[in-house]
């Protein structure tokens, strides 16, 4: 199937009543350049998110893995990741692995954040998410770890998001 096709296929379809991440990655991550569609339609729906540049390179439920490369939007004046990326590599990780992982009945929200800096971040990092996510969408709070680490494999951040999931408005 050709990306485009894929990509329209789920717009027809689409009423608020689905599981739209989980359509789109299903559809697209095993097409030629669907992980970098999939990322670029993340990037739209989150403008801030997308200014990264990052790319989901693997989802499944209860877990994400992204990449981000090191280019010099990203970094401070020492050369390394910024902080801020950081923090948002961690939210996009947590997120899609949540967000994939939901009933189709169920939304969620960051309320929190909290994040543990290691070491200067250099090169690509790699955040990775493995959360239990509910079965249900009763209203509840849970915590979803990021690790994010270098390309040696080294830990340079941690992250927890304290994410609230509850019930789409229709349901």
């Amino acid at each position: 199937m050709h990306a485009r096709h894929a990509v329209s296929s789920l717009l027809p379809s689409f009423d608020g009543r689905r599981n739209l991440v989980r359509d789109a990655w299903d559809h697209l991550h095993a097409l030629p350049g669907g992980r970098r569609i999939f990322s670029h339609l993340v990037g739209l729906a989150a403008p801030y998110t997308g200014s990264m540049g990052a790319q989901v390179v693997e989802l499944r439920r209860g877990h994400a893995t992204v990449k981000l490369p090191d280019r010099r939007a990203v970094r401070n004046h020492l050369e390394s990741i910024h902080a801020v990326a950081l923090a948002n590599l961690a939210e996009l990780t947590g997120n899609v692995a949540v967000a994939y992982s939901l009933p189709d009945d169920a939304r969620f929200i960051v309320g929190g954040i909290s994040i543990e800096y290691k070491k200067k971040a250099r090169g690509t990092i790699v955040g990775i998410s493995d959360v239990a996510v509910p079965e249900g969408s009763e209203r509840r709070e849970i915590e979803v770890p990021v690790s994010m680490r270098d390309e040696a494999g080294v830990e340079v951040a941690t992250a927890t998001l304290r994410t609230l999931i509850g019930p789409k408005k229709w349901a």
